[in-house]
């Protein structure tokens, strides 16, 4: 086996702003970056247009290209009806930038998919990501949905019910195998005509969980769903109580020689992109980690 995928990081992962976290992913071998587009320097309504291009510029000047942007909204996703218009039109803003920027790929968490498809949270989350999957789509454009709140079958019905594939998938194996328990290997092949972007992370389920404990859902929690902060908190070590740790590449649960052969089986062939969300010295470890991805390039 011999992967042929181009290799990101993200930038945010490194806690050091945008522009230097370009450089380091530079430094640490990386084709591409995938940067947060949702708050700060990065979000849209900061960036004019000879700010737009003056980043786009530099990006090419390093020798990098964008894999995707994230353009997660936090909170339950799309599930609140009440607030939907408003993280719809941010999300739109959000693809205008990435496009703007060289990329076609948004990549967000939409809330967990719920098991009733005639209740209100469903209605919710189908009239949004329907809309937003046609604007994608007139753009030859996609939001990624991030896999993990639920199990890889639940997810395809769900987007085989949506009018076009503007709505796709940001394949992310760690996620199923901490919070789910999904099978990568599978959820690769059942998922495969969605998938656009995927994330490379690695950790390990502590004890059975309920989703709705790690991502929030409307009606269920107090804390107002999940950010991505939280989500990282929740995963830094096994002593956190939260019944899941992230962990390096080859570490955890994600069986690596399975999940790459799989990848190049259903002939995927965007980016690997390292997510490292938890860890005292990110640097090293993204570093690792491409490191790690790049063995199986040799």
């Amino acid at each position: 086996m011999k992967l042929t995928n181009k290799i990101g990081v993200i930038v945010d992962s490194f806690g050091v702003g945008v522009q230097e976290g370009l450089k380091k992913a530079k430094e640490v071998g990386a084709d591409g970056v995938q940067i947060y587009a949702v708050s700060g320097e990065m979000d849209p309504a900061n960036l004019n247009s000879s700010q737009r291009k003056e980043l786009k510029s530099y990006i090419g000047s390093l020798g990098l290209e964008i894999s995707a942007l994230c353009g997660d909204l936090a909170g339950h996703g799309f599930q609140d009806a009440s607030v939907n218009a408003a993280k719809v039109e941010k999300s739109k803003r959000i693809l205008d930038l990435a496009l703007e920027l060289g990329t076609n790929i948004v990549t967000t968490h939409i809330g967990i998919v719920p098991d009733d498809r005639n209740g209100a949270i469903y209605a919710a989350m189908h009239e949004a990501c329907d809309e937003l999957g046609r604007y994608a789509k007139s753009m030859n454009a996609y939001f990624a949905i991030e896999t993990g709140p639920e199990p890889a079958a639940h997810l395809k019905s769900f987007l085989d019910s949506l009018s076009t594939n503007g709505v796709s998938v940001n394949f992310d194996p760690a996620n199923m195998v901490m919070v789910t328990g999904d099978d990568p290997v599978q959820g690769i092949i059942t998922l495969k005509d969605y998938i656009v972007h995927t994330h490379v992370k690695d950790g390990r389920r502590l004890r059975p969980l309920d989703p709705r404990d790690v991502y929030g859902f409307l009606g269920y929690d107090k804390n107002g769903g999940m950010s991505h902060e939280k989500l990282a908190e929740m995963a830094a070590s096994e002593d956190s109580g939260s019944g899941f740790v992230e962990l390096p590449l080859g570490e955890g649960g994600v069986d690596f020689d399975a999940y790459f052969k799989a990848v190049q089986e259903i002939g995927y062939t965007g980016y690997l992109t390292i997510e490292r969300e938890v860890g005292v010295q990110p640097e090293v470890d993204i570093r690792k980690a491409v490191q790690f991805i790049q063995a199986y390039k040799a």
